[in-house]
């Protein structure tokens, strides 16, 4: 039998529904950011620069966990979504069940891989032996037995939003959160685990948030999961696959750069008066600290993708281009506000992951004021290519994700770093961003004509 569709997301004002997403999407995301920044916090003050920068030789596979996440999660609820959109809620049924097998099963296959070619990944890296590989090493191990629930967890969260619940998705990942602090103070402080303490505390929060995910698969609103919804079927996986390209290839650039930068760090810093230590402990810090204001526009992005989807499936291209335009302007907001606070304050930011001796700190301010120099217009290209892959143009929304990390900062981080050395690798960051955005404008500007043209035609269609 089937449950009553959320056909509100066609009817209700596009600032309400808005509110309704994008609230519990942002601060799911702030929470799932949350993981890693406040393991660095403590083993910040409790291990030092050393701990910091094993934690960024580990972030890459962080990355890759979001990665199978957004595949699965973000190509599910956009199929579900688009799905539901057009009245076809048998189909969307499975969806949302293939897509949740799916980020289970690649959570167990990426820890088995880890598991097995922990060292050889942890070289790959930056990690260069001695104390810092030592760390990562404890840190990864144990990690690792958590990323079928961080994938999950991660993932089943935009399953869940699509089915109308996005103050759940909030819930799953604060409780988990909760968890992790708790436990970070008392294994890292009162028990002295260290690395150990801090990874033991994440995977006890992951698995916790992924129960609660499990119990509310089981009760879904808008249609019965059934278990034939979560067998695999080869036709759901290419179309689930197909619409989470974009957001999966943007977390996988993201991790090449992340490794790339690491090897640069560990070169050019080795040979500058800072050290390698220094300079991958304080690039995790900012990339960490980035993603943290990262996690508002990811949300907001994520928080539009049932509107767009379901009012495109039903052709309603007046509301698409709202949501889209309402989502851009809250972003952009965020963004001058998150680049006074980069340009004003880096300092402070930096002396809460610990103390450093005076070139530590010299090194921070500096790489937090060059490398997100633009981060104003950081936003855009991340919500042009969620729109792209909500209303169902899974190849643009996979070219946008490439053009700044892969297309423009890959390249210009091997070119700047070879004739400037750090500083190349600094601005090289704010150079990819322009250039992506100039061609996400122009991308996008010509995917509003082809709208402004659909929604033409279906005028003279009623008429």
């Amino acid at each position: 039998m089937e449950k009553t569709e959320n056909t509100f997301l066609g009817t209700e004002k596009i600032s309400v529904l808005m509110r309704k997403f994008a609230i519990p999407s942002i601060i799911a995301m702030l929470v799932s950011a949350m993981y890693n920044i406040i393991d660095q916090l403590f083993i910040g003050q409790s291990v030092g620069i050393d701990g910091n920068a094993a934690t960024n030789i580990a972030f890459p596979l962080t990355t890759s966990c979001i990665a199978l996440a957004l595949l699965f999660g973000i190509g599910g609820a956009s199929c579900f979504n688009l799905s539901m959109g057009s009245g076809d809620s048998k189909r969307a049924a499975y969806f949302a069940g293939n897509s949740s097998s799916l980020l289970f099963l690649s959570g167990v296959l990426l820890m088995i891989v880890t598991e097995v070619f922990l060292h050889p990944i942890l070289s790959l890296c930056g990690a260069e032996g001695g104390i810092v590989e030592e760390y990562a090493a404890v840190y990864v191990r144990i990690t690792a037995i958590g990323f079928p629930f961080m994938i999950l967890t991660t993932g089943g969260g935009h399953i869940i939003r699509a089915d109308g619940s996005p103050q759940m998705t909030m819930i799953c990942n604060i409780v988990g959160a909760v968890i992790n602090v708790i436990l970070d103070a008392l294994f890292i402080l009162v028990f002295d685990w260290g690395m150990a303490g801090a990874a033991f505390a994440t995977v006890i929060g992951q698995a916790v948030s992924a129960v609660i995910v499990i119990c509310y698969l089981r009760k879904y609103k808008t249609v019965k999961l059934k278990i034939k919804h979560f067998i695999p079927r080869f036709s759901e996986l290419h179309r689930i696959s197909l619409l989470g390209m974009a957001s999966c290839f943007n977390q996988i650039t993201m991790m090449v750069v992340q490794i790339v930068m690491n090897q640069l760090l560990s070169t050019y810093g080795e040979n500058s008066k800072y050290g390698a230590t220094t300079a991958i402990a304080v690039a995790g810090i900012v990339m960490k600290v980035f993603q943290v204001f990262f996690s508002f526009i990811i949300g907001l992005a994520q928080g539009s993708q049932p509107i767009e989807s379901y009012n495109y499936g039903a052709k309603k291209y007046d509301r698409v281009r709202g949501a889209l335009w309402m989502t851009l302007g809250l972003s952009g907001s965020l963004s001058i506000a998150a680049a006074l606070i980069f340009q004003i304050f880096p300092e402070q930011i930096l002396s809460m992951f610990g103390k450093g001796d005076a070139d530590y700190v010299e090194f921070g301010v500096k790489f937090f004021r060059i490398f997100l120099l633009a981060v104003v217009i950081n936003f855009f290209q991340p919500v042009v290519a969620t729109f792209f892959t909500s209303i169902g143009k899974a190849y643009k929304g996979v070219f946008l994700s490439l053009t700044r990390q892969f297309i423009f900062l890959m390249p210009l981080l091997l070119i700047c770093s070879y004739f400037w050395g750090l500083n190349g690798i600094m601005y090289a960051a704010p150079t990819a961003d322009l250039c992506a955005f100039s061609v996400t404008l122009i991308m996008m500007m010509a995917e509003l004509k082809s709208l402004r043209k659909l929604e033409t035609a279906k005028k003279v269609v009623l008429a």
